[in-house]
């Protein structure tokens, strides 16, 4: 098995603009949007907790890679809009790996219009071995893609957006969430791009925020991890219909932070949910959830725990800053 490993080191909020508010704050004026470099000391302890996983990943002989640090507080500029980077944090977010593919996504905030370049080394390493890289047409960003109504918080389906995290795989079926990172179009572009080999099956949920990865967690076949908040079965794809579903408990620890801390804050209080499944029994958990510990050893589950102290500032737990790109087995199908 072999993963890549997030890079927080130069993180910077997303750039105060329409994609960033429609994206992580739509409750929030763009001019009290958070701007500018994340503390140093969050940074560091979030570097220093990587590296805690990364121990633990190498422990259990997967190899791990990491992108370069990259400098993201430079200007990033189109004829039509100028902002600046975001992070190289969370790989999930912007690489969707099915098969041998590796697929570069049209993701939504702009800051991320060049995040893949600190990657490319690997890219170009996988390319080598004979991945299938290939890129999602590069998305405008008007302003007029998130003009959509408040309630709805999908861009507007002027072309295709998603960010690779709104997409789980089951082997040839994949579970696209509509989302503020996700439009229809992203879909329906995806499923063309995968061909008849491929389903990629569209849900929406009571969650108005961007990735499926704090709503839907696949634990192995046949069982699900869900968001009691947001999902419910009748939001799920029939395809699931004879999975079992089992829902997180609440998340011990979600008011660990004052008021101050929360403002600035990505993520939301379910962030710790966001647990990186290894193999069909084993799993990376955040250490201090011991209501969801309980439960997924109940279902036979073996628990990895460890910490990443800022996964609700960063938005990113244990999966958002991964990215598995090889594993063993061959390419399933969960559903007939």
């Amino acid at each position: 098995m072999e993963v890549v490993v997030g890079n927080p080191l130069n993180a910077r909020y997303p750039h105060p603009d329409p994609s960033t508010r429609f994206a992580e704050f739509p409750n929030t004026p763009v001019d009290r949007i958070p701007t500018g470099a994340f503390p140093p000391g969050i940074v560091e302890e979030t570097e220093e907790d990587l590296a805690a996983m990364i121990e633990c990943l190498e422990k259990l002989d997967i190899v791990v890679k990491r992108p370069d640090t990259w400098p993201h507080d430079q200007t990033i500029t189109t004829p039509l809009w100028s902002t600046k980077g975001f992070y190289n944090y969370c790989p999930r977010d912007i690489f969707l790996v099915v098969g041998n593919q590796i697929i570069e996504t049209p993701n939504v905030i702009r800051g991320r219009m060049l995040e893949a370049y600190s990657y490319r080394k690997i890219l170009v390493e996988y390319l080598k071995a004979g991945a299938k890289w290939y890129s999602a047409p590069k998305p405008m960003l008007l302003d007029s893609l998130f003009t959509a109504e408040q309630e709805d918080l999908v861009p507007r389906n002027d072309e295709p957006v998603f960010d690779a995290a709104n997409v789980l795989r089951f082997g040839r079926d994949l579970l696209y969430l509509i989302s503020a990172t996700g439009n229809d179009l992203g879909a329906q572009w995806l499923q063309i791009a995968l061909g008849d080999d491929f389903r990629v099956h569209t849900c929406r949920i009571n969650y108005t925020g961007s990735h499926i990865d704090t709503s839907v967690v696949a634990l192995r076949p046949g069982l699900l991890l869900c968001n009691p908040e947001w999902v419910t079965r009748e939001m799920l794809p029939p395809i699931f219909d004879k999975w079992k579903i089992i829902y997180s408990p609440p998340m011990v620890g979600a008011d660990r932070f004052d008021s101050t801390y929360l403002s600035r804050a990505i993520g939301s209080r379910w962030i710790d949910m966001n647990l990186f499944s290894l193999k069909p029994d084993l799993v990376l958990v955040d250490r201090d959830q011991l209501p969801l510990i309980k439960l997924l050893e109940e279902q036979g589950i073996t628990v990895v725990p460890l910490k990443i102290r800022h996964s609700r500032m960063l938005a990113g737990g244990f999966h958002c800053s991964t990215l598995d790109t090889k594993r063993k087995g061959s390419m399933e199908n969960y559903f007939e």
